[in-house]
């Protein structure tokens, strides 16, 4: 074997490993692309708040929020909202969006995912399954909730989470069944279709590198037969409306879909009609918890 040849084995050897290298990692920078966490406090945390640090099934510790009733003990209350927050910023910059439910006579439970606020971390696509179905667990087992008696909330990615936490998310990591167990109802604010579908907006062609086995899309369906409220802004400038659209059409009955004119991204609660569709989310919770 000459020494040219033994070059051009090298050469070809190196590209080939470059290229590996390459169909290894491009998925992982390209999800990564999809999460902004800092732990910059937006503001003081709720005066009513129970700091808590809750540990994933992989032993990560997360950090949340545990906010009562304004009417009387937590056992009490009407239900328990679970919040599944969006892909940037962290929890204290979440609550100005949902304040104002325990005022409304639901307990309220905050997290972070892991790298955001002040839970451990790095976020990823297993990780933040794995931190969600965490929550749901630690907030099932509090002595001062009804388990029976839960809600998720899911806002923009947080939707994406709640799906493939509660649905069966087919071949996903520490997925092995669904745990459906007290959740009474699912909401759904501003929540995008897939993973891939978003990645080709922003560039096309991209999407092929991302995994959407954890995407709404595919698990929306498989949460029947909880009952699913989807909302959404019509002048959303993040995700485009139309996903929801689609969703509602993925979804099982029982569900609803309510559209907000002019509404922006996960400005439900907090827009110009803010109040009208915080009491379309309380009615829907009510009709949940009547129907069993």
């Amino acid at each position: 074997m000459t020494l040219q040849h033994t070059r051009r084995i090298v050469k070809s050897l190196f590209i080939l490993f470059i290229i590996v290298v390459c169909i290894y990692l491009l998925p992982r920078v390209a999800i990564n692309a999809f999460y902004y966490p800092d732990n910059k406090v937006y503001g003081p945390a709720p005066a009513e708040a129970e700091s808590i640090t809750f540990t994933a099934k992989d032993g990560t510790h997360l950090h949340g929020w545990f906010i009562p009733t304004a009417f009387g003990r937590p056992e009490n209350a009407v239900a328990t909202v679970i919040h599944v927050h969006g892909n940037a910023g962290n929890m204290s910059a979440h609550w100005p969006l949902v304040s104002w439910l325990p005022e409304r006579n639901v307990n309220l439970f905050m997290f972070d995912y892991r790298g955001f606020g002040e839970s451990e971390g790095t976020p990823s696509q297993e990780g933040l399954l794995d931190d969600t179905k965490s929550a749901i667990d630690y907030v099932r087992h509090r002595a001062d909730v009804n388990p029976e008696r839960l809600i998720l909330l899911g806002q923009s990615l947080g939707g994406n989470n709640v799906l493939a936490a509660v649905g069966h998310c087919v071949g996903c990591a520490n997925m092995r069944y669904a745990d459906q167990a007290g959740i009474r109802a699912i909401i759904l604010d501003s929540t995008f279709l897939s993973y891939s579908s978003i990645a080709n907006q922003m560039i096309p062609g991209s999407g092929y590198l991302l995994d959407d086995r954890y995407s709404a899309d595919r698990n929306i369906a498989s949460v029947s037969p909880i009952p699913v409220l989807i909302l959404h802004g019509t002048a959303d400038h993040v995700i485009p409306w139309q996903d929801s659209e689609k969703l509602y059409a993925l979804a099982r009955e029982p569900k609803q879909k309510i559209f907000i004119p002019d509404g922006d991204h996960i400005d439900a609660f907090s827009g110009r009609y803010a109040n009208l569709y915080r009491d379309a989310m309380i009615k829907f919770i009510h009709t949940a918890l009547s129907a069993k």
